[in-house]
């Protein structure tokens, strides 16, 4: 078997940085990663390789740092049959969520995506609290947003949804899609072009599953019925994959995702309400609170009905959230360097 590395998002640059890294090294994109082994397409077609020393001393550095999903890698062959991961390539993007618990840290959902689509069901409705976050999640990641509507075969009209999820997702398209219809994924067949890779971000029984088998023409993804009468049901995918599409591309699936804590860092957020991040440009007082000021923008639009009460306290909700994961952040900092002054110190390195 061969794989054209090229179709699914291989590049001159990435081979460059490959170059400099030993000819004994060469490339594969993670397709599955599974407790520190990973599942990798190379030319030669598929390899199960471990992951090496430096890479593990990497992760154990920064989670963040851990191979998965649509990440480049370089591949050692051993003598003895064994193959190892022995280095990560720099990501052009990455989907990155924050870890539940004190510590706040970030785990790669998706790597190397070119676009990051939130996918929604429309039946019974869409949730536009979570198509917000998710998208402040996309733009945040590098990627090229993209809100992808599922189930439009259960919708009396999709065309009106898709329309009113357009107001809360300024400069991003809002594409209606159909697994159950013949051409009702052809919308999106050009995110999976020759060298492209579309990331799928959404809620367990969104029909994400779905909506990768129509795209790659089989059962690449295992699903589940969901219910008619609620639109509830469970994804039985738990792991990311990367599923090459016929013709070149290829799609990247995410587990059902319960929960998105947004990092602290980037401009994700402003990007998801750009409407609201231009009122509060024009405010008259760089420190408006946005409550009894004079020449409040925010204020006069909430007034005028320019903009709707519910959006404005999601933004605020999702501010309060990334400010507080800052303050995490910085005392998580502060404790380590502090940590690294008294190891300077226990081993006379001091100053008198």
């Amino acid at each position: 078997m061969t794989v054209d590395l090229y179709a699914l998002g291989w590049s001159p640059a990435l081979a460059e940085r490959a170059a400099r890294c030993g000819a004994r090294l060469r490339p594969g994109r993670v397709v599955r990663a599974d407790r520190g082994v990973l599942t990798t397409l190379c030319a030669d077609g598929p390899v199960r390789a471990s992951l090496a020393g430096a890479v593990l001393a990497a992760a154990a550095a920064d989670p963040a740092e851990l191979p998965c999903a649509g990440d480049w890698v370089l591949v050692r062959d051993w003598p003895d049959g064994r193959v190892t991961a022995e280095k990560l390539l720099p990501r052009s993007t990455a989907v990155i969520r924050r870890t539940a618990g004190k510590d706040s840290t970030g785990q790669v959902l998706a790597a190397n995506v070119d676009t990051a689509a939130v996918v929604e069901p429309v039946h019974p409705e869409p949730d536009v609290g979570r198509i917000e976050r998710l998208l402040a999640l996309a733009w945040e990641s590098g990627a090229q947003p993209l809100v992808v509507l599922t189930k439009c075969d259960l919708a009396a009209d999709p065309a009106a949804v898709a329309a009113q999820i357009a107001e809360v997702a300024p400069r991003v398209a809002v594409l209606p899609v159909s697994a159950q219809r013949p051409g009702g994924l052809d919308a999106l067949r050009p995110f999976v072009a020759a060298g492209r890779t579309l990331g799928l971000l959404g809620p367990s029984g969104a029909g994400k599953s779905s909506v990768v088998n129509g795209l790659v023409g089989g059962t690449a993804m295992a699903t589940q019925t969901i219910r008619r009468v609620d639109g509830k049901g469970r994804h039985t995918t738990t792991y990311r994959a990367l599923i090459p599409v016929p013709g070149g591309g290829a799609v990247l699936d995410t587990p059902g995702i319960r929960a998105v804590g947004l990092q602290a860092a980037g401009d994700g957020l402003a990007r998801a309400f750009a409407e609201i991040a231009e009122l509060v440009a024009a405010c008259r007082f760089g420190d408006c609170r946005h409550e009894a000021e004079p020449g409040c923008a925010v204020r006069a639009a909430l007034e005028s009905g320019e903009l709707p009460p519910r959006r404005w306290e999601s933004w605020q909700r999702l501010n309060r959230e990334v400010a507080v994961e800052t303050d995490r952040r910085d005392a998580r900092l502060a404790a380590r360097r502090a940590g690294w002054r008294r190891q300077r110190r226990d081993r006379g390195y001091a100053r008198p």
